[in-house]
């Protein structure tokens, strides 16, 4: 049963999902906490880059004890770790333990996203791009319905209620994936082929990945767009009570309810949807093609997200795009990343690659900090164009021929080993 690999995907997909929260529910928190301790919310949101420091950059790390020990002993440790950084932040009476939550919950939740997502890498060699999509549209859509709740009880009972009550929850659920998480075999892999024109068939380790050319485009590309669809998940709410639509009520698809309650859920749903999406596309007309239509995409929806923020109506549709244009970063980079270095080391060196993330959310408190000394997000968010729209360049113009190039010079290495 546990060899079955669309159990493994979907065990990977609910743990994705537990851990969402951590990241989408953030915005939030960060106006309720602010009101109690009266902190500044450029000091607050430091916790939220904590988090996605510790949630990436420890990723390779992780990935080697997944290796190790097995997924199921480490996921578990990350269960433990999600539920105790909510439990740390529902007590936060001061910045140090309030960062201290965030450092936990990075880690717990960098162990459940590694190891998810480099075992669809692994199951998946034939359709990397969905699985992948698939996987991470778990993180990115996770919290849709649990959005509501949330803002819900901070309301009623106050947003340390909230933190303790869904850190117990989410906590739980990714002890339970973690009993059920297997690494693939040689044998669960023999009956799959791959297209051998699109794909190394070569395993690179870590240490060989890090020298060559196209894991520094991939990761300078990655951090760029990442960059972007950071600083609005961190800041949409604010910025929703700058242009005063925070409480506005919106009536679309059917739906009335205030305009961020609104964008949060639509924002989570796109921005899971566009991961499988994209992913899926990826896998018929290439990955670089997608990137480029994908990331031009992103940069004309922040655009208009800018123009028209003040109409309520618009910026949830707006910031729908928005995430539907970025969110798809998580796909196309990881496929992308098993497509040029292999299968065997999938999870190690895609969690490399995801430090980019990291690096791109030091970019979050520094935009806060423009925002406040200009008075407006204009700055940093025509710097998110600019890199969405280097990004599809470089996609179709540097990624496109250094991949063909890097797939010809192997065959041609192997043929004459052969």
């Amino acid at each position: 049963m546990f060899r079955n690999r669309w159990l493994q995907l979907i065990v990977g997909i609910v743990g994705m999902v537990a851990i969402a929260n951590l990241q989408y529910g953030w915005t939030l928190f960060v106006t309720p906490i602010d009101n109690q301790f009266h902190w500044g919310k450029t000091a607050i949101q430091v916790a939220f880059s904590l988090f996605v420091l510790a949630e990436t950059w420890l990723v390779p790390f992780e990935a080697y004890f997944v290796d190790r020990y097995g997924p199921r002993l480490v996921v578990a440790v990350g269960g433990i770790m999600v539920g105790l950084a909510w439990i740390l932040n529902a007590d936060a009476d001061s910045l140090a333990m309030l960062y201290a939550g965030g450092v936990v919950g990075g880690v717990g939740a960098g162990i459940v996203y590694g190891t998810a997502s480099g075992a669809a890498l692994k199951w998946f060699p034939d359709r990397r791009g969905l699985a992948a999509g698939l996987t991470a549209a778990g993180f990115g859509a996770g919290s849709a319905l649990t959005i509501i709740p949330i803002a819900n009880q901070i309301n009623a009972s106050g947003y340390q209620s909230a933190f303790l009550t869904w850190g117990i929850l989410q906590g739980t659920v990714v002890l339970a994936s973690a009993l059920l998480m297997r690494a693939p075999q040689k044998e669960d892999l023999a009956r799959i082929t791959v297209p051998v024109d699109s794909q190394t068939t070569q395993d690179f380790t870590p240490a060989q990945m890090l020298k060559t050319p196209a894991f520094y485009l991939l990761y300078i590309m990655m951090t760029m767009l990442a960059m972007g669809g950071l600083m609005a998940t961190a800041q949409l709410g604010p910025i929703a009570k700058d242009f005063h639509v925070a409480d506005s009520p919106v009536s679309l698809f059917g739906f009335a309810m205030a305009a961020l309650p609104f964008a949060l859920s639509l924002d989570r749903i796109l921005n899971g949807a566009t991961r499988p999406f994209f992913g899926w596309i990826s896998d018929h007309i290439g990955r670089e093609n997608t990137m480029f239509i994908a990331f031009g995409l992103e940069g004309f929806a922040i655009l208009l997200l800018l123009s028209f923020a003040h109409i309520p109506v618009l910026f949830v549709i707006f910031s729908g795009l928005t995430f539907f244009g970025w969110g798809e970063i998580y796909s196309l980079f990881p496929a992308t990343c098993g497509d040029l270095f292999g299968r065997k080391f999938a999870t190690t060196n895609y969690g490399l690659l995801y430090t980019a993330k990291g690096t791109a959310s030091l970019l979050v408190p520094i935009g806060s900090l423009i925002a406040g000394s200009s008075g407006n997000w204009y700055p940093i968010f025509i710097l998110a164009i600019v890199f969405d729209w280097i990004g599809a360049l470089l996609a179709l113009f540097a990624l496109k021929p250094l991949r063909a190039h890097w797939l010809s010079r192997q065959a041609s290495l192997a043929q004459v080993a052969v």
